[in-house]
């Protein structure tokens, strides 16, 4: 079978291409991908070519298909996994296989899987790992929005306090504490605001950080302090910009007590820092934001971690149990990270928006790997319809569902987008 792909030759070299896919063994499944949202890890890879630790060097031979936050349907099933997978059924794919010790992963590693293709195959040890997951909701951009929601939620379950004195360690964060989320508006704070509110375990007070008063507004109005009441969490909103004193301030909105847990959600110092002033005792703080800087840092407050028992934690991506939860919830609607994606668009927008994506502003950017659409921003719809019809119409979709991306917005595209 014929595919066309995004594959990467070498240090910002991008293709698309069509190509003849191997007929697949008896251990292998061929698959139809639907949508794949872009993430800076692909970017990163892009960047750094063959010197990434996930490429099997040189590119310029063993060119890899891009993209690892995908979603689709299965088309053929070789033998060994009749019994377990069946043609037409969804699926999405936790891309850290970790085979054998191995660092391979689809969308670094393979030549014949990656999110930045029509179709695919994919090789035994996906399916040998668990990392082909079945999904069931019905939108395929929610499947692409696993992956970064398992990041998420693998950083609330690395959480952890001491049960009254013990070296028991209770992983995750306080059921019924006060929870800080600094900086925590862009598109994977605004995951980590929804997991807050509808996980099993919910803190009882959550407030939310940022300098960015529209976006603070934005993300108010999609998780409201009374939907999050309704989940039995406490939600507030601050702009921390121009407080003279950001410490007393969240103390206030806390009934003057420090957090039981701290999340920063960018590699910046004084929010860091924040968070440390913020952390109460047995407090841990997660430090969740991925610096690009390899030699960051910040100051912490020792004299708090030795007798106030001060915690610090950091995570880089989710687990296999962690992408199934997110599946389980989105499939059961208690989790709906849409407000993630800022930006839509084609197959053909991938090669240009994985270099740049660094300096594209707002959250997630999702393809449909089957069509040919410029990478457009939500919020730009209305105006770019204006001489564009099928823009027109998404316009009017997003609108009607409080400006995010919906099953209905996605309809309209796989119906009516031109195919690549």
């Amino acid at each position: 079978m014929k595919t066309k792909a995004v594959r990467l030759y070498g240090i910002d070299d991008l293709r698309l291409e069509e190509f003849d896919l191997p007929a697949i063994e008896d251990d292998e499944i061929l698959a139809k991908v639907v949508s794949d949202s872009i993430c800076m890890s692909s970017h990163k890879l892009a960047m750094q070519g063959d010197k990434h630790k996930r490429v099997r060097a040189p590119l310029a031979s063993n060119p890899v298909i891009v993209g690892h936050e995908f979603c689709g349907e299965l088309v053929e099933v070789g033998k060994k996994w009749r019994g377990r997978f069946a043609p037409g059924q969804k699926f999405a794919i936790q891309p850290a296989l970790n085979y054998q010790g191995s660092l391979w992963a689809p969308g670094y590693s393979y030549p014949h899987i990656g999110g930045d293709a029509t179709y695919v195959v994919i090789p035994a040890e996906v399916m040998e790992s668990g990392c082909l997951l079945e999904y069931e909701a019905e939108a395929f951009f929610m499947g692409s929005l696993s992956e970064p929601m398992s990041c998420i939620v693998g950083a609330y379950h690395a959480q952890y306090h001491t049960r009254g004195g013990s070296y028991v360690h209770e992983m995750g964060i306080k059921e019924g504490g006060s929870l800080a989320l600094l900086a925590s508006v862009g598109p994977m704070g605004m995951g980590a605001i929804d997991y807050a509110m509808h996980a099993p375990r919910r803190p009882a007070r959550v407030v939310v950080t940022d300098i960015d008063e529209a976006r603070l507004a934005r993300a108010a109005s999609i998780f409201t302090v009374e939907e999050a009441a309704r989940n039995g969490v406490e939600l507030r909103y601050v702009n921390t910009r121009d407080l003279p004193d950001p410490v007393a301030r969240l103390r206030g909105l806390n009934g003057g007590k420090l957090f039981d847990d701290v999340f920063v959600f960018a590699p910046v110092r004084p929010v860091v820092e924040l968070g440390d002033r913020l952390l109460g005792p047995d407090g841990c703080l997660n430090f969740f934001a991925g610096p690009t800087d390899t030699s960051f840092s910040a100051s912490l407050n020792f004299y708090d971690v030795h007798y106030e028992s001060h915690h610090l934690v950091g995570t880089s991506g989710g687990n296999t149990d962690d992408i199934v939860e997110s599946l389980a919830m989105m499939a059961a609607g208690t989790l709906n990270p849409v407000a993630m994606i800022t930006h839509v668009g084609g197959l053909d927008a991938v090669a240009d928006t994985t270099i740049r994506l660094d300096k594209i502003p707002g959250g997630k950017k999702l393809i449909y790997t089957h069509k040919r659409l410029p990478l457009v921003a939500l919020a730009d719809l209305e105006e770019k319809g204006r001489g564009d019809p099928l823009l027109a119409e998404l316009a009017r979709a997003v609108k009607s569902h409080n400006g995010l991306w919906s099953k209905e917005a996605e309809d309209l595209v796989l119906a009516k987008a031109p195919a690549i």
